[in-house]
This record gives structure tokens, C-alpha cells and sequence, in this order.
């Protein structure tokens, strides 16, 4: 069984990282990707909120990608984790 440490200042226990939640608005991307043929990986969350995604399959190389990035992903991950500052595809 896991523990939970809690926030000595608060008592409640922290909240997911933005990573996490990020992972998160990323699992409810990926069917639509997957549906095309392709598939997002997260690579990694800066501290500025920068999040570093690679693309797999049909998406990697595609001239499309750029748009499903800003249009899809970004959007998604930056209404949905405030924190988040920008999406950069890393190869």
C-alpha cells in the first residue's frame, strides 16, 4: 500500500505534479492520434512549464503534425494545466 505525505503546512496531501497532469491530458489525446496511425510520447516537463512531446508512427515526419501540435495538443494541454507555457516536439 502506498503512503501519503502530508503537506505539514496545510495537513492535505499534495496535489498531482504538473507532469502528471500533464500525462493525463496527454492519455486523453492519444486515442485520436493512435486513430491516425501515430502516437505522442511526453519527453519532459521544464520548471517554466515547457513540455517537450515526440511523435511516433504515421506522426513522426508528418507535414501535419506541426498544426495537430498547436492546434490540438497545445490547446488541450494549456486550457487544461494553466501551468503549461508551451509544446515543443523534440526528436
Amino acid at each position: 500500500m502506498a503512503t501519503v505525505t502530508q503537506n505539514p503546512a496545510t495537513g492535505t496531501a499534495p496535489g498531482p505534479s504538473m507532469r502528471e497532469k500533464v500525462q493525463g491530458v496527454i492519455n486523453l489525446i492519444r486515442p485520436a492520434v493512435q486513430a491516425d496511425g501515430g502516437d505522442i510520447e511526453l519527453v519532459d516537463v521544464t520548471a517554466d512549464g515547457v513540455v517537450q512531446i515526440r511523435f511516433h508512427g504515421a506522426c513522426h515526419g508528418c507535414p501535419s503534425s506541426t498544426m495537430t501540435l498547436q492546434m490540438g495538443i497545445e490547446r488541450n494541454l494549456r486550457e487544461k494545466v494553466p501551468e503549461v507555457t508551451a509544446v515543443v516536439p523534440v526528436t
